[in-house]
């Protein structure tokens, strides 16, 4: 079974992702667990800090090394972890070759930043891996540690009911799905492709590659690349 420790300043935001749908089931099923830590209980001082000013000055708050740290240090005294991943705007961008390589691990921490992002040290020392879900910027990292935990879980044996679904997906063979249909056949004179009606399985499958390729090549070219 696959474990997923989240370090999160607002654990509330990651309750529902988690808590309905595939991942629901994935968990009931034991096919992954997932556990969010709140990074304030391992806060300094009475006020459990967890932030501050940067050093050299400019504006927004930074997560201290010390509460991180100590955190991490926790979760590695009770069981070894393959990757320490933050979620960064500037890590690398997440792709369904990485979301296919860490669905094969067997523990993984998730680091949400907030504020500035963290003091410099955590990503030099604690983390092992930084990933984005895209080039902009949001309020914090528990919406791309969702998105990464939602790309991981999905592909792990047993947690889709069609075990041939998730290697049909986009970007699985480096193309973008092709079109598909469903019933009924014709609707508003808006007729489904004759070939998919053939029963003719090689000819549907040579149709739905070259559709692939086509789709491709007008809307990610740079996949072709």
């Amino acid at each position: 079974m696959m474990r997923i420790d989240i370090i999160s300043l607002l654990p509330k935001l990651l309750e529902g992702p988690f808590s309905d749908s595939i991942l629901k089931r994935a968990q009931d099923s034991a096919k992954v667990e997932i556990y969010v830590h709140d990074l304030r209980q391992y806060g300094l001082g009475r006020h459990q800090q967890v932030d501050d000013y940067a050093y050299g000055g400019g504006a927004g708050m930074v997560m201290m090394i010390e509460p991180i740290e100590k955190c991490i240090k926790h979760l590695k005294s009770e069981r070894v972890y393959d990757e320490v991943i933050y979620l960064s705007p500037d890590g690398e961008p997440l792709t369904q070759s990485i979301a296919n390589g860490l669905s094969t691990q067997k523990n993984l921490v998730l680091l949400c930043g907030h504020y500035k992002g963290v003091d410099e040290r955590v990503r030099e020392h604690l983390v092992t891996r930084e990933i984005s879900i895209g080039d902009y910027v949001l309020s914090g990292g528990e919406l791309a540690a969702a998105v990464l935990v939602d790309a991981v879980v999905r592909l792990l044996p047993g947690v889709l009911s069609d075990e041939t679904s998730a290697l049909t997906d986009s970007f699985q063979d480096g193309l973008l799905s092709p079109p598909i249909y469903t019933r009924p056949a014709d609707f508003k004179g808006w007729k489904v492709p004759d070939i998919l009606l053939s029963g003719h399985e090689e000819k549907i499958r040579e149709w739905r590659f070259e559709q692939s390729e086509k789709r491709t090549r007008e809307r990610r070219p740079d996949l072709l690349e």
